[in-house]
């Protein structure tokens, strides 16, 4: 079975620059996105066999994440049941048979880490909202997590230590999320890869290679077992990030 993650930082941009033909390329049973930018009936995206879901921003232009899924789901929520949380749009969860499969758009830092308070709050109450799901069935997480976890998963550590997405706060946050029963798939399998997801438009970053690891797909520890191969697709274009990939064996 095969999952993608992509933050596509405007679904309607990305579109032109060919996301149709590059969803369709990659056949995915489920095909996550994050930073979708719109609203209800903005652009009408649809692809045969696949049911999709939908969470906005009550802000236009801002954040929203959804699902594309071969497979009809159980049920379907969105958010994460907290009132403080749930009006940027950034969960989509599935409930499927034999797992959840839950959709994030973590919130950014952003500069000055103007929201770094709200973001750890926000840490605190997703991780939360995985334990309970988690105690009911295995959990699949993906999305632009906003962390480089690691030294390894950024280009330049250094320089970058008190960045929105590297603050010794984030980083311990995901720390936390993994000792709490859960395994990044692709630092699993791929313990010494230096690969990135995500490059700034800025300094010519992606030419240069210039990139930070921050998407990715999370497991219920009892699912590794069954993951096949995690992968990073950095050849794939029309977004500052790139799609991330996990395979399972189900």
């Amino acid at each position: 079975m095969k999952f993608i993650s992509w933050n596509v930082n405007g679904l309607r941009a990305c579109e032109g620059k060919g996301f149709s033909d590059i969803f369709l390329q990659m056949g995915a049973d489920f095909f996550c996105l994050q930073e979708t930018k719109m609203q209800q009936g903005q652009l009408d995206l649809q692809f045969e066999n696949y049911e999709s879901y939908w969470n906005y921003a009550d802000k236009k232009g801002y954040s929203g994440t959804a699902i594309f899924t071969r497979h009809t789901p159980l049920s379907v929520a969105y958010g994460i049941g907290l009132d403080q949380h749930d009006h940027e749009g950034r969960v989509v969860t599935l409930e499927m048979q034999d797992f959840y499969l839950v959709c994030c758009y973590t919130p950014n830092s952003q500069d000055g880490l103007k929201r770094l308070d709200y973001r750890l709050s926000w840490e605190a109450d997703f991780l939360s909202y995985l334990q309970r799901l988690d105690a009911q069935k295995p959990v699949i997480l993906c999305g632009d997590l906003n962390v480089a976890h690691e030294e390894i998963d950024i280009k330049n550590p250094k320089s970058n230590r008190r960045n929105a997405g590297f603050t010794d706060e984030e980083r311990s946050a995901f720390t936390t999320l993994l000792a709490s029963g859960f395994r990044d798939t692709f630092r699993t399998l791929y313990p010494d890869e230096v690969k990135y997801s995500w490059w700034s438009y800025r300094f010519q970053a992606r030419q240069k290679n210039a990139g930070w690891r921050i998407d990715y797909f999370v497991v219920s520890e009892r699912l590794m077992p069954q993951v096949v191969d995690a992968k990073i697709h950095t050849d794939i274009l029309g977004s500052d990030h790139c799609p991330v990939e996990l395979d399972l064996r189900l």
